[in-house]
């Protein structure tokens, strides 16, 4: 959970766009970060896939009110609304993007090139939205920004108590590199959300994956505070599993609050 999903840079920055608080440019640029290319395929009216600036574009024009997050995961469809066929390929990828108001969603496909093994510029990473019908419905299980607060600070104590339990405060290579980056991510100041979302959607998040640096902790390191290894069972790690899930579900559904929020600000407003 340390990696912000591209579902989320695509709806934080599309819904900036959208709101006319960013310049396409600037908006596909912010989507892309770190990836070669982005491109959207199955587009109403477009028969070959087309970049971000023209796609988002042409959401707007086909209704698109906003866009949302979904971050499904298996028994927990998170975000989304149906059809089947959408919920099935969203939940495979792990994520996905809602257009309320175009009837249309999109999830998106990772395709890499570069040298076997290979990593940060050695890889190419080109990514695929596709688009496809979803219903006009409310998103499964999504709470509102206070909601997620509230849950987010016992979930925060319930991972604290679980490394201090399992005595993996950070050691071990693997869980010592995962919280560097989370620090190093939050010490750079980078901007977590677009313009045009509230500052507790920004404190929500930011605890949300604080909360992911801790699951990722307690999920790589075994009983001794190493990585998994022979010294933690089979059965162990499975126990340890099911103690975090609702931990994680809970960041889940914080991140997609966050990221969900300026949307029903507007749709607040508006009235």
């Amino acid at each position: 959970m340390l990696d912000e999903p591209r579902s989320g840079r695509l709806a934080a920055w599309g819904n900036a766009l959208l709101a006319g608080l960013v310049s396409p440019d600037e908006a596909a640029h912010r989507i892309a970060d770190d990836d070669a290319v982005h491109r959207v395929e199955g587009l109403p009216g477009e028969e070959a896939p087309v970049g971000l600036t023209l796609a988002l574009g042409r959401l707007r024009t086909l209704g698109a009110r906003g866009l949302w997050v979904a971050l499904p995961a298996p028994g927990h469809p998170l975000g989304l609304c149906g059809p089947p066929e959408f919920n099935a390929r969203a939940l495979e990828a792990e994520e996905a993007v809602l257009a309320p108001g175009a009837g249309l969603g999109l999830i998106p496909e990772r395709y890499e090139a570069g040298p076997e093994g290979g990593t940060g510029p050695d890889v190419h990473v080109e990514v695929v939205w596709r688009c496809l019908p979803v219903r006009e419905a409310p998103p499964a299980d999504v709470p509102s920004l206070g909601e997620a607060e509230r849950e987010l600070a016992e979930a925060l104590r319930e991972a604290t108590e679980l490394l201090s339990k399992l005595d993996v405060a950070g050691s071990g290579p693997v869980a010592q590199a995962a919280l560097e980056a989370y620090r190093a991510r939050a010490e750079a100041g980078r901007q977590v959300l677009a313009p045009g979302y509230p500052p507790r959607a920004v404190r929500v998040l930011e605890l949300a994956q604080r909360v992911g640096a801790l699951i990722d902790i307690a999920q790589q390191a075994g009983g001794d505070g190493r990585e998994h290894g022979a010294a933690v069972s089979s059965s162990e790690i499975a126990a340890r599993a099911e103690a975090l899930r609702p931990v994680e579900r809970t960041a889940r559904r914080a991140q997609v609050a966050a990221y969900n929020s300026a949307v029903e600000e507007r749709e607040r407003h508006r009235g």
